[in-house]
């Protein structure tokens, strides 16, 4: 059995749209409501702002698993994940090309409407992520054997981690031309990609996550039974244990993900492009990693492999944290971005492997409930922090603190439920 590396490559795409958008959403939205030398602020509050900074989480919370449940159960001419996806993309790269222009648009009229027009852009902009990205994922274990989603997810990873490098580099630079340009490029290359993706991607058939024997079995709920159904943790215990790692380590990478670049501003006197190009050389390594991570995890186990990172992710904000000056920050970002592609590219194949057959769909949508709850809760939790303080400077300890906790958990997961089949792939 070999890995379809053209179809995934293909897949990969949809998630490239969510990597390039979001890391430029949370990179310049915060630097728009708290504002620095050259915008001015529309808030004043760290903590206003992480609650601003987690609607995106929320819808997560609230619609992910719903339209990740609804694509199971949906069987078009254009396939199960693809209508949400055909929907979801133009309108977010529509909402998302609309946010730097509330300067433009609010002062338009009597009143002052920026901050109206803003949060009107954003919401609609999360919902209409909210749409496709649970079925985006899906597309993946619909079209892979159990026995290579690592792989296969470490080329999506790594498609992901391009985004990221092409937000942090490109859009640093552009930003610090016209915030306008970052936003009005990455709407371009969203609805460019998913052209691409309609062209060269068609749903399966027989989807590998389905099964017409099981689908009319009854879905239960992940913390409670139906008719005499037991519920997913009671059948699988690793899973509540997986997703609470799950949870933990998104706790410390989105505060980092919300907070770097006004950290770089507090604490090395950084422009937001500026602070935004540290972040590339992690994004780099992240993408370079990010398919040898998948196999690693096929060699060696999923768990030890997400171990592994974990111990280099928190070791390397230990020493961030100790930093006086900013020379070596980009260096042990890397290689933090080494850490984080074993962790990630391996936890959502993991959750997927114990779901049962033909809801994959509704399983992808308890891992994104566990990772926007973790982004609701720790950016809020970090911006009180950070006012009490008075200082940005304790970003990484806090992210540090969430990710062992996240390790904590992750040592009660049984490998033998997140393992996979290792048979009959070939090398």
């Amino acid at each position: 059995m070999k890995l379809n590396v053209a179809k995934t490559f293909a897949i990969s795409l949809a998630f490239f749209t969510i990597s390039l958008s979001w890391t430029l959403y949370n990179t310049f939205v915060p630097i728009f409501f708290i504002g620095n030398e050259q915008i001015p602020g529309l808030i004043k509050s760290s903590a206003v702002l992480g609650a601003i900074m987690t609607i995106d989480n929320i819808f997560g919370l609230i619609f992910q698993p719903y339209f990740g449940s609804l694509s199971d159960r949906t069987n078009t001419k254009l396939g199960r994940r693809m209508p949400f996806i055909i929907i979801g993309i133009p309108l977010a790269a529509l909402f998302f090309m609309m946010i730097p222009f509330y300067n433009t648009v609010g002062s338009l009229f009597k009143f002052d409407l920026r901050l109206v027009f803003l949060m009107i852009s954003v919401i609609c902009m999360n919902f209409s992520m909210s749409v496709y990205r649970a079925p985006a994922t899906a597309l993946m274990p619909d079209a892979t054997p159990p026995a290579l989603r690592s792989r296969a997810n470490g080329i999506i990873t790594a498609m992901g981690g391009l985004g990221t490098i092409i937000a942090f580099s490109l859009g640093g630079k552009l930003f610090n031309i016209n915030p306008k340009y970052p936003f009005l490029m990455g709407g371009a290359i969203m609805i460019s990609a998913l052209a691409i993706l309609l062209v060269f991607h068609k749903e399966p058939a027989e989807p590998y996550s389905a099964d017409e024997e099981e689908k009319d079995k009854v879905v239960t709920g992940l913390f409670w039974g139906k008719n005499g159904n037991p519920s997913a943790i009671s059948k699988t215990p690793s899973l509540l244990h997986m997703l609470l790692t799950v949870f933990f380590w998104y706790c410390g990478f989105e505060c980092i993900n919300a907070f770097f670049t006004l950290y770089c501003q507090d604490k090395f006197g950084l422009l937001p492009g500026d602070a935004t190009q540290m972040l590339a050389p992690m994004a780099v390594i992240f993408m370079i990693c990010a398919f040898p991570a998948g196999y690693v995890g096929g060699r060696i186990g999923r768990k030890k492999s997400m171990l592994i990172g974990n111990v280099v992710i928190a070791a390397t904000f230990i020493i961030i944290f100790l930093l006086e000056e900013k020379t070596f920050l980009p260096v042990l970002l890397g290689i933090s971005g080494v850490g984080w592609s074993l962790m990630t590219t391996n936890a959502y194949p993991a959750v997927a492997e114990m779901a049962p057959k033909g809801q994959t769909g509704l399983y992808t949508g308890y891992y994104y409930v566990f990772t926007f709850a973790a982004s609701i809760s720790s950016p809020i939790i970090y911006g009180l922090t950070a006012d009490i303080l008075k200082s940005q400077e304790y970003l990484f300890i806090f992210g540090c603190v969430m990710f062992s906790s996240g390790m904590v958990f992750l040592f009660n997961v049984n490998k033998k439920d997140i393992s996979g089949e290792t048979k009959n792939i070939q090398e």
